[in-house]
């Protein structure tokens, strides 16, 4: 079994500030307080609450959570700006997240400033903001820095009083491979590190799990993967292939991750994709007549795990690849039983039926069939 950091959580949450920076997305107070609330319900133990200089409504939700004495630490992310730092303090949080730009990329064509004056400032900020909370450092676009000059980045920035570093995946670049090479040697500075995957090329969650299994100490999620672009690391994809894959216990109330996902995309307005790992419509919805047979016996033949885990229930459809044992579980399902209440004959000519219609079989379609035969 991989040996996975054995911490109180590994997750920390950003759906309500990278995540809610989402195009069109625009969370009210009083709803990051609901989803903050729940993510501490379900066991996430540190929550990044939000960016407080943007606006005082923003200030006031991230003020609004770091006043509800929940389990979790409540987290406010800043720019390395004194200004972003003060209100990020006066907001009562548990700790701020001091974000620079330092890849070549970023000072040549964002910042139009030199690496050495950047860097000055930002430790001058974590030294100052490590009076007050607790300080992370995190350089965005990390994965494309030369690994032996994040190095020494972050050796200054620990020099400085930073207690947490991340490694920021900023446009999603970093393979599995790098991200092996460099959580291994970040780790040789013995510092709490923290791992943060963008999905532009659908590799976040595979990314995340790699830097726990290379010794990451926590990993930033949001949940549904909201984010900009493609999104951020899925929160239930990666509870999930934790539980279920290797085995680790990450604490999470799993039976409400349905739940959780479903109160964020009614306030983002974005919607799970149908076939979404975990929450998606179709996760446990089956329709092939020889999936369904299997199923029937021994639902693992087609389910990597029930859906009852999840908070879910099995749902089987009637289409175009439907066979006996579909019709026969639906018949059942409303009601039916299909060996009392119908013979094999009848029964074929259902199945023939059914496939005729292709797809979208409703269940007063069923109904009418079965009363027309």
């Amino acid at each position: 079994m991989v040996d996975f950091p054995d911490r109180f959580s590994v997750f920390y949450d950003t759906t309500l500030r990278d995540g809610e920076q989402t195009p069109n997305v625009c969370f009210s107070p009083e709803q990051k307080l609901e989803i903050a609330m729940m993510l501490d319900e379900i066991g996430v133990r540190e929550i990044e609450a939000g960016f407080p200089v943007v606006s005082e409504k923003e200030a006031e939700a991230v003020r609004l959570i770091a006043g509800q004495n929940l389990n979790a630490r409540v987290f406010a992310f800043c720019r390395a700006r004194k200004g972003d730092v003060d209100k990020a303090i006066r907001c009562d949080v548990d700790g701020v997240v001091i974000a620079t730009s330092l890849s070549e990329l970023h000072l040549r064509y964002k910042l139009k400033r030199g690496f050495e004056d950047v860097l000055n400032e930002s430790l001058n900020l974590i030294e100052y903001a490590g009076e007050h909370v607790f300080v992370s450092f995190t350089t965005e676009d990390a994965t494309r820095i030369p690994v032996r000059k994040l190095l020494t980045i972050y050796g200054k920035a620990m020099g400085y009083g930073a207690r947490r570093i991340h490694l920021s995946d900023t446009v999603g670049v970093a393979t599995v491979e790098l991200v092996e090479n460099y959580v291994t040697a970040l780790k040789n500075l013995n510092v709490e590190l923290l791992c943060h995957f963008h999905n532009d090329f659908g590799l976040a969650t595979a990314n995340s799990l790699k830097a726990l299994m290379c010794g990451a100490d926590r990993i930033a999620t949001t949940v549904n993967g909201i984010g900009e672009r493609c999104g951020n690391a899925c929160f239930q994809e990666v509870v999930m292939a934790l539980e279920i894959l290797y085995g680790f216990d990450t604490g999470i109330r799993l039976d409400r991750l349905y739940e959780l996902s479903r109160l964020v995309e009614r306030y983002s307005s974005v919607a799970i994709h149908l076939q979404a790992p975990v929450v998606g419509e179709n996760a446990f919805t089956h329709e092939s007549g020889m999936h369904v047979a299997a199923i029937v016996e021994n639902p693992l033949t087609y389910e990597p795990y029930s859906p009852e885990v999840v908070g879910r229930s099995r749902k089987i459809v009637l289409g175009k690849h439907s066979g006996k044992k579909s019709v026969e579980y639906k018949l059942k399902e409303l009601g039916l039983n299909a060996g009392a209440d119908i013979d094999p004959v009848r029964l074929v000519n259902v199945v023939k039926r059914v496939r005729e219609e292709g797809v979208a079989v409703s269940d007063d379609l069923v109904r009418k069939v079965l009363e027309c035969l």
